[in-house]
């Protein structure tokens, strides 16, 4: 009876992993898409940063 228990863990959680990928999987686009948008956010963030380089007002010299 142990051996029964432990074998139907054993394709319960290979049940659960392969379920994960397939979510994954039909999600794929939807997950890659809410990545660049917290990346574009964090760009804008910085973008719009306070504390600013002391540099920036020379970068359109050129020289």
């Amino acid at each position: 009876m142990k051996a029964a228990r432990f074998v139907l863990k054993i394709v319960a959680a290979v049940m659960v992993a392969a379920a994960a990928a397939c979510a994954v999987a039909a999600y794929w686009d939807k997950i890659v898409d809410v990545f660049y948008a917290v990346a574009d956010k964090l760009e804008e963030k910085k973008a719009n940063c306070r504390f600013a380089s002391e540099y920036d007002d020379y970068d359109d010299c050129e020289l």
